[in-house]
């Protein structure tokens, strides 16, 4: 078995695998998973500059805040979705 067997989170209820080493930003984009949700000024969401510096690649937790995707290593079980709009008065 190889040393990568198992290792997946889960993106919106779907499986990702990644490799040892490889951020959330990377397995998702192997995957083919090129939309994030939505980002800042009403954009899409997606990876663009792999730094951390235009935080287009946002992505939730189940648990948690959100964080820059290309600068998370995957791990194991994490479930994680789209960054949701602000919702409510002076959102």
């Amino acid at each position: 078995m190889s040393e990568s067997a198992g290792k997946s989170f889960l993106w919106n209820g779907r499986a990702v695998r990644f490799q040892p080493g490889e951020t959330v930003a990377a397995a998702l984009r192997r995957a083919g998973v090129t939309a994030f949700g939505s980002a800042a000024g009403g954009q899409q969401g997606r990876y663009f500059c792999g730094i951390g510096a235009c935080q287009g690649c946002l992505v939730s937790p189940a648990e948690g805040m959100p964080f820059e995707a290309c600068l998370t290593l995957a791990r194991p079980g994490m479930v994680l979705g789209p960054v949701l709009p602000a919702e409510g008065p002076g959102a």
